[in-house]
């Protein structure tokens, strides 16, 4: 059982950053690959970023390329998400994925572990 745990959440202004971590108590952490999702009230959750199990490959969604970035660290088990130039339509509660492949995938239906999540809310 993969069990992720999410941190780094919180209330920020617009154009700061803020980053999300997720811890990974799976010995199995470097074949999963990781993803990042996120729910806004009221809407579906929807993908955010997504890396594979070696970290050379990344994916983002279009509306946060440039300014997000993924990233794991073997040793610690953490799987990253830097969050810059924050925006108002970035509020949403952040869940951490993971898969049982080694791929990356922007599919949320293919990533079978999930945290619990966490807030992220960008004020004016």
């Amino acid at each position: 059982q993969v069990q992720l745990v999410e941190s780094g959440g919180g209330l920020v202004q617009a154009g700061d950053s803020l980053r999300l971590s997720c811890e990974v108590s799976d010995r199995f952490f470097s074949t999963n690959g990781m993803g990042w999702f996120r729910q806004a009230p009221g809407k579906e959750r929807e993908f955010v970023a997504a890396i594979n199990w070696l970290g050379d490959t990344t994916k983002y969604l279009e509306s946060v390329k440039g300014r997000f970035a993924i990233s794991r660290d073997y040793a610690k088990k953490m799987v990253y998400l830097q969050m810059n130039s924050l925006k108002l339509e970035d509020t949403a509660v952040y869940y951490c994925a993971a898969r049982v492949s080694v791929d990356v995938s922007t599919v949320l239906s293919s990533y079978v572990y999930w945290g619990q999540g966490i807030q992220v809310t960008v004020s004016s």
